[in-house]
């Protein structure tokens, strides 16, 4: 949505934060209109973080530190990887894993449980073997993904609290936590902000969007945050929305994909077929406040479809969501219906639930 009195437009991976200046009234001294910025290449996409307190400018280094090393320690495929580890001692044995891993584990088992499986932890075996978004990606042959299905099952993976370990029960088994692993490493850095008294903020990791605090351009205003369009080039955007310490996570089918025969399959794969999911959803963005739920949400309310996503997450606690369709139709969970803003030139128009089937 295009608003003249927009006053500074923040370009990400998947999402436009745009500081509404309507309105605003004068800073105080120490928030800054232009925020301390930094950019870097982490965990497979762009991972930006600006500041607008004056004189934080040095937390930059220690949120940027801690995205590296929890990035070193869940990366699949990083050498002395604790995901790695655990993948190489399927069927052999369990092993114990780090403070900060084992809870995302946790979280990811309990997302896998409350998905019915629309999430799964261990569909590592079906990811590996496409491979969408790397250079070697493929489609695999029928024969290799019903072999590969038959290693997805995340209630093959045993967690024991007290030792802290993890073990896979069957060789060949493989944890993937990219559909989560961004959010909870969002979280972290936000609390390494907020832990150096960091109070305005915005986090982003490659889509997965933190606001911290309210928008710098007046007192308790909230930031207008544009929605990615999924079937567009990025930066162009849906609608808006206004949050304030709100977390905005989106999935979608223009993220990553491989064309094969003129058919285009995306990087969302549905743990029983082995195949991207194929329903009526381009993109959805789920807002919660906290990131690792807002990630394990957004895949597990794609594998559902718009109708069965729209009422599972309205049954929980603090989470919206906003869908995108195939044909061109937005809808939204009903406690941000009136504060959604859909584009005018966006091309979109707003579904009526009663066609959902």
């Amino acid at each position: 949505m295009k608003n003249k009195k927009v006053l500074m437009t923040i370009l990400s991976g998947l999402f436009l934060i745009l500081l509404a200046g309507c309105g605003a009234k004068e800073e105080t001294a120490k928030i800054n209109k232009e925020p301390y910025s930094d950019q870097q290449s982490l965990l497979g996409t762009y991972v930006q973080v600006r500041i607008y307190d004056d004189g934080k400018k040095d937390v930059l280094d220690k949120a940027f530190a801690r995205v590296k090393e929890l990035g070193d320690k869940i990366t699949v495929n990083e050498k002395g990887s604790e995901i790695d580890a655990i993948n190489e001692q399927a069927g052999v044995k369990p092993v114990k894993v780090s403070d900060d891993v084992y809870p995302l584990i946790k979280r990811a088992y309990e997302y896998s449980e409350d998905s019915s499986g629309g999430f799964d932890m261990a569909i590592g075996p079906i990811t590996q073997l496409w491979h969408i978004g790397f250079d070697d990606a493929r489609k695999p042959s029928q024969e290799e993904i019903d072999q590969a299905l038959k290693l997805v099952d995340y209630h093959k993976v045993k967690l024991n609290d007290e030792d802290q370990t993890v073990y896979l029960e069957e060789k060949g088994m493989q944890l993937d936590l990219g559909a989560i692993a961004k959010g909870y490493i969002t979280d972290e850095v936000v609390k390494v902000l907020k832990d150096n008294g960091v109070t305005t903020a915005i986090v982003d990791l490659g889509g997965n969007v933190f606001v911290l605090g309210h928008s710098p351009r007046g007192k308790d205003m909230d930031w207008n945050v544009g929605i990615q369009d999924p079937n567009k080039a990025r930066n162009t955007v849906v609608g808006t929305v206004q949050e304030s310490n709100k977390t905005l996570v989106t999935s979608g089918i223009y993220e990553r994909y491989l064309k094969v025969d003129g058919e285009t399959y995306h990087h969302l794969f549905d743990p029983k077929t082995g195949y991207p999911f194929d329903n009526d959803i381009a993109g959805v963005t789920v807002i919660t406040k906290k990131s690792i739920d807002g990630d394990g949400l957004s895949t597990a309310v794609f594998s559902m479809g718009v109708k069965k996503g729209l009422e599972y997450a309205e049954g929980l606690k603090d989470v919206d969501v906003i869908f995108v369709t195939k044909e061109d139709k937005v809808y939204v969970s009903k406690d941000i219906e009136k504060v959604f803003e859909l584009g005018k030139d966006s091309g979109y128009t707003m579904g009526d639930r009663k066609d959902l089937r």
